[in-house]
């Protein structure tokens, strides 16, 4: 390599370097900011490289394809506003509030119909086995009869009698407890049943004002969306790549006016150099601050 030809490319190496610096951005950052613009490359105007001053870059655009690129953003921007309305609506709580409820209170009657179950099985148990006491029973007094003066007999039976009505005693009481303990758990039930009736109302309530309420909303959005593609569809393909790279990059607000010397969605004053440079990019640039597309006006 010649001496002289050395020489001129270390000069723009450094000028390079130093048009980074001066600009407050990383290497990366640069690169995604340039990457947005060549994007847009094509349309009324292009990207230029000014030699040995650093990396800076400019678009031209049409001003009819600005108009349409703030009414996107405006599109944009009511279709998000309409869905944050949507999921505001209240109905929405009411309707997920009034769900969790229900879902508890069937979980209660899955555990009462249990109890029930239980309770049911076990005074059938009893019942069968007072039966069966009362037929041995039965079945004692006769051979009591039968025995016509056999005391040794007699005396044999009257003990079985006597245990028999004993445990008869017991399984008594235990039929009245489960018994009341049935009665309780039916009203248990009746009450779950009651409580299940009103949370289904208060959902089928808040349901239908939610489909009247929302589904104006989400007729806006349609609306909204239709109008979108519509604008969407008359910007060329590489600037509304670029938009669309900016929104996603910057939470939804991807094009901002120069207010003076600042930008108008950061704030951030752009001053000297930078301010000259940007409005040569005229009518549209990007935020050396926020990287956001920038229109000139």
């Amino acid at each position: 390599m010649r001496p002289g030809a050395a020489r001129v490319k270390r000069r723009r190496g450094r000028a390079a370097r130093r048009g980074l610096a001066q600009a407050g951005r990383r290497p990366d950052v640069a690169r995604t900011w340039e990457t947005d613009l060549r994007a847009a490359r094509g349309y009324g105007g292009a990207l230029r490289r000014r030699r040995g001053s650093g990396e800076r870059a400019f678009m031209q655009a049409r001003q009819e394809g600005l108009a349409a690129l703030l009414r996107l953003q405006q599109a944009d921007m009511d279709i998000a506003r309409v869905r944050r309305e949507l999921a505001g609506l209240p109905q929405r709580r009411v309707i997920v509030e009034a769900r969790e409820k229900r879902r508890a209170i069937e979980q209660k009657r899955e555990k009462v119909a249990a109890l029930k179950e239980d309770a049911e099985r076990k005074l059938a148990g009893v019942g069968e086995e007072d039966a069966l006491l009362a037929g041995k029973q039965r079945a004692a007094q006769e051979a009591i009869d039968a025995a016509k003066g056999d005391y040794r007999s007699v005396e044999a039976r009257t003990k079985e009698m006597n245990g028999f009505a004993k445990r008869r005693a017991t399984l008594e009481a235990e039929l009245d407890r489960l018994g009341a303990e049935l009665a309780r758990i039916g009203e248990v039930e009746a009450q779950v049943a009651s409580a299940l009736v009103a949370v289904q109302r208060q959902e089928d309530e808040a349901t239908a004002a939610f489909q009247e309420q929302g589904g104006a909303l989400k007729n806006d959005e349609a609306r909204g969306m239709a109008e979108r593609a519509r604008i969407a569809e008359t910007l060329p393909a590489d600037l509304l790549e670029a938009y669309e790279k900016t929104a996603a990059r910057t939470g939804g607000v991807a094009v901002a006016l120069l207010q003076g010397n600042a930008c108008g969605a950061c704030r951030a004053t752009i001053e000297g150099g930078r301010l000259i440079d940007l409005k040569a990019s005229a009518p549209l640039g990007v935020c050396p601050a926020c990287k956001r597309l920038l229109v000139i006006v």
